[in-house]
């Protein structure tokens, strides 16, 4: 049964992309996301990198990987959750305390990143866009968020 409050709809050009929040593993994480999808934060932005086999990597509103919110960074995280195929995480500087609004999505298994980054959400339908995105960093012509909703909200 779905938590309409706690799933994420990405609209990208490719389709749509159904999360499944995990508030049980980053409450604070997972609280960002929804109220930056109800801002309308993520509308527009791009995926500035895409690696394949690893991972593509969005939510900067500069399109540069060096952006973030106005919101302050958030604490770490952390959790044993598995950085596996389809599971959503945020990104950081070296600093594990600056996670902000940007977030990457797992192509493939990234168990190296376990315990290292904050897990907030895992795809649930619609990982077949998220492989459909332009590759490279950044790639010549990025993929973007068409919009960002909560399913609550939609």
């Amino acid at each position: 049964m779905m938590d309409a409050e706690n799933t994420l709809i990405l609209e990208l050009e490719t389709g749509a992309v159904t999360i499944e929040l995990r508030p049980d593993l980053a409450p604070k994480h997972v609280e960002r996301i929804k109220s930056l999808a109800r801002k309308g934060f993520y509308d527009g932005v791009v995926f500035h990198r895409v690696i394949p086999g690893f991972m593509a990597q969005g939510g900067d509103p500069t399109g540069t990987g060096s952006g973030g919110s106005k919101e302050p960074d958030l604490p770490a995280e952390f959790s044993k959750e598995p950085h596996v195929r389809g599971v959503c995480s945020m990104a950081r500087t070296a600093n594990p305390n600056s996670a902000n609004s940007q977030f990457f999505i797992c192509f493939d298994d990234a168990r190296f990143l376990d315990s290292q980054y904050t897990v907030w959400g895992v795809v649930t339908d619609g990982m077949d866009h998220v492989d459909a995105l332009p590759k490279g960093e950044p790639p010549r012509s990025p993929g973007k968020i068409i919009s960002a909703k909560v399913a609550a909200d939609a």
